[in-house]
């Protein structure tokens, strides 16, 4: 077995190594049936002290139960932006309604829209709250709660561009005021005021909470993060849903929670694969970030409490924070970070361990989309644009590759000599190849630099909400998933629908995008005569196969990309091959291949 051979062999069984690992470790998007849901009547997991003597703050609502019917009688502000739509409850103040007006659950238009929030009588409550926590000796009874009954002091929808006002007098001397406002996108501004009219000075601080009931519906791939994601001054960290429950018992919260006190900039939230909510203090402020679990109740909570504040007598204190929810795209996240401030924002999208790759991965191809407007358009204009820029590494591979085929009769001659001593071949090779200036690992570098480029756009593809139901052409609807087609049914010819995807057949339905996949890379085999070896001949004859099936279920956008990557890589192989004299019969070793074939079957 020649050198060259031995270099794509090894770098072809590491690429399939590789992509069998991570099929098994990230299978490709389970049928995930949302769990049956019991949701507690205690409140959302009210947070605890943060140091004596702070009391803790009690703005999380009860569950589903008698608390409900005040629920669904309490007057409620209606949300009407271009890209939502929902309402907040006067019960508490809870923003606990929301839908997003540009997506929808399945990808069939008239499919209900996202929802992302839901009130307490839901069943799966998620919202998010604001108010005040006691300190010093204030009494909680005091302080707006869960059960409180807002007034509408000023608007009426809650709108770009109007803002509402509420209002809540306590009967003792304390009066408080919130405006809350959003803007055309995702973005809540909520400026919480307390006017002291007592003759004694209060101490508080002001706070928030998103609280999400019961165990909530996941992807459950290993590739993707799901929970709370933190960024604490410079440290930027993430805790699974699964893990909450095992965090350390915090002696100040009383129960599993994990707290960073914030200096200047940060943000807490709750991050889903496309969809996020997160509570962000005013660029500067110091604060509070608190992950916590509620057991038994199974409430998840992220909160943000602010420095305690002291009013004096006939002063007013005020707080302002934000709230982010909807989806999290790429434009509209950047815009935040960079015209808000909202410090490293753009870290909230799951990049992942390779987001050295996968941000300007992404940067490129959302650029290109910009200009092209198609995504799979963009993603074979991307494919170009990689291989472009690796293509003088490549260069020297390919020649490297064909000088080792020029070298061929010298290096049968070097084993006719040597015979059986294996080590004076070996040292006579390597002395033919320092001669000749040939490197033989050159050949496996472009295969393997492909590897980490195909998980960080595997990635791309699958946590950016770009791709998601973005279409290519005809069939190919959504670009973040498999290949709907099935060779099963003749691609749609016969009438009868393919195998769903938690089928044990599913396997073998076979899209057409992932068979021109198999068919582009035993193409490429074809550049050289097959190995004279049998053993190195059947693993090659399989590899292109193999891979077919095992891509098959893979989001199409990233099929789309090997494709490509294939064919171009044939055409520049087959040139460099050309401009140094070897003129590849693709043809011929075709037909040789069936001709073995033919010759082992008649044996």
């Amino acid at each position: 077995m020649d050198d060259q051979n031995k270099n794509l062999i090894f770098a072809t069984v590491l690429s399939f190594l590789v992509i069998l690992v991570w099929f098994f470790a990230f299978p490709p998007k389970p049928v995930d049936t949302p769990p049956t849901q019991t949701v507690s009547e205690q409140a959302a997991g009210a947070p605890a002290s943060v140091a004596p003597p702070v009391t803790a703050p009690s703005g999380a609502a009860p569950g589903p139960g008698a608390a409900n019917a005040a629920e669904e009688s309490a007057p409620r502000i209606k949300i009407d932006t271009p890209r939502l739509t929902g309402s907040l409850s006067l019960l508490g103040g809870r923003m606990d309604t929301l839908a997003l007006k540009d997506y929808h659950e399945e990808l069939d238009p008239t499919s209900p829209n996202v929802t992302l929030l839901s009130s307490a009588s839901a069943e799966h409550p998620y919202y998010a709250v604001y108010g005040w926590g006691p300190a010093g000796d204030l009494d909680a009874a005091d302080l707006p709660g869960p059960d409180t009954l807002w007034s509408i002091e000023r608007g009426g929808d809650l709108i770009p561009g109007q803002s509402v006002a509420l209002r809540w007098d306590n009967g003792k001397g304390l009066i408080f005021h919130r405006e809350i406002a959003v803007d055309d996108n995702y973005m809540f501004s909520i400026t919480q005021r307390v006017e002291n009219t007592t003759t004694a000075p209060v101490r508080m601080f002001p706070y928030g909470i998103v609280a999400r009931f019961g165990e909530i519906p996941k992807s459950n791939f290993f590739i993707l993060h799901e929970g709370v994601v933190r960024q604490a001054d410079n440290e930027l960290k993430e805790i699974k849903y699964k893990k909450m429950p095992d965090m350390d018992v915090s002696p100040t919260e009383g129960s599993p929670a994990d707290t960073a006190q914030v200096a200047e900039n940060g943000w807490i939230g709750f991050t889903d694969k496309y969809w996020m909510t997160a509570l962000i203090p005013n660029p500067g402020q110091a604060f509070t970030a608190v992950a916590k679990y509620v057991p038994g109740a199974e409430i998840y909570q992220v909160q943000t409490r602010l420095p305690v504040v002291t009013v004096a007598a006939g002063e007013t204190a005020q707080s302002q924070t934000m709230l982010f929810a909807g989806a999290k795209e790429w434009e509209t996240i950047r815009h935040y970070q960079n015209d808000t401030g909202i410090y490293r924002f753009i870290d909230s999208i799951d990049w992942g361990w390779f987001f050295f790759l996968t941000k300007p991965i992404f940067w490129v191809l959302h650029f290109l989309h910009g200009f092209i407007g198609n995504m799979g358009w963009s993603i074979i204009a991307l494919t170009l644009f990689l291989k472009a820029l690796l293509f003088p590494l490549a260069y020297k591979s390919y020649v490297s590759m064909a000088r080792m085929k020029e070298l061929q009769p010298e290096i049968e001659k070097l084993k006719e000599r040597a015979g059986e001593d294996r080590q004076k071949l070996q040292q006579e090779m390597m002395q033919l190849y320092k001669a000749k200036k040939v490197n033989p690992a050159a050949g496996c570098l472009p295969m393997l630099l492909q590897v980490p480029i195909f998980f960080s756009l595997y990635k791309v593809i699958f946590v950016t909400i770009e791709l998601r139901h973005a279409p290519w052409l005809g069939w190919i609807r959504d670009l973040s998933a498999p290949d709907p087609t099935s060779i099963l049914n003749l691609f749609g010819l016969l009438p009868y629908a393919p195998p769903s995807p938690d089928s044990m057949i599913a396997i073998v339905s076979l899209g057409v995008l992932p068979i021109l996949l198999g068919i582009s890379m035993w193409l490429q085999q074809k550049l050289n005569p097959a190995a004279t070896d049998p053993s190195q001949a059947m693993i090659m004859g399989w590899m292109p196969w193999v891979f077919m099936f095992m891509l098959g279920r893979f989001a199409s956008g990233l099929v789309l990309y090997w494709i490509t990557n294939n064919t171009i890589t044939f055409i520049q192989q087959y040139i460099i091959m050309r401009s140094h004299g070897h003129k590849p019969d693709v043809f011929g070793n075709i037909r040789s291949t069936f001709r073995r074939k033919s010759k082992a079957g008649t044996k």
